[in-house]
């Protein structure tokens, strides 16, 4: 298995790092090139669905795009610098996740990763549409499968959400009995 400073090591760890923290599809992600990314936000359009998502980049991936050497027009690039085919990195994806003896887990299951952290960190459903791309109705199905439409800890988020609301708006907050 590759050490963690090898090239392929870092270049699985970018494409993670990507997947949970935008959304975006494996093939949009081996797509990418180094011009979708301003070094604060990433634009592109989604070959699926033809959807134009700006994403402002996180912290994590940031540092690590911004380390990553810029060696081919796209970002996620093979060991060799070359741009990724789909196969050849589903392969070594596979590869990778059998390694860390991971089961039952595909690159594309990183997109439903990603609506679940933004939902637990307390974003919308249309913030989380927005990054990923997804519909609404999708996020929405997303959530519902991994029970976090019924998670307390975002039950309590949205109560102090609408507390701190009453608390800055003039409109009566009770009934009138």
């Amino acid at each position: 298995m590759p050490g963690p400073r090898s090239p392929s090591y870092v270049q699985g760890w970018l494409a993670y790092m990507l997947a949970v923290w935008t959304g975006q599809r494996q093939g949009d992600l081996l797509k990418l090139t180094w011009s979708a990314y301003d070094s604060s936000h990433i634009r592109l359009r989604q070959s699926r669905t033809g959807r134009r998502v700006v994403i402002q980049v996180g912290a994590p991936p940031k540092d690590l795009l911004d380390a990553t050497q810029k060696a081919a027009v796209t970002i996620l690039t093979t060991i060799t610098g070359t741009a990724w085919t789909s196969m050849g990195f589903s392969a070594s994806w596979r590869k990778a996740v059998a390694a860390s003896k991971v089961t039952d887990l595909t690159f594309h299951d990183l997109r439903g990763t990603a609506v679940t952290r933004l939902a637990v960190a307390g974003c919308s459903g249309a913030g989380i549409a927005t990054i990923t791309g997804h519909s609404l109705r999708d996020v929405g199905a997303i959530l519902d499968a991994h029970h976090l439409s019924r998670d307390s800890r975002m039950a309590d988020s949205d109560v102090q959400k609408l507390e701190r609301h009453r608390k800055g708006t003039k409109a009566p907050n009770r009934s009138p009995n």
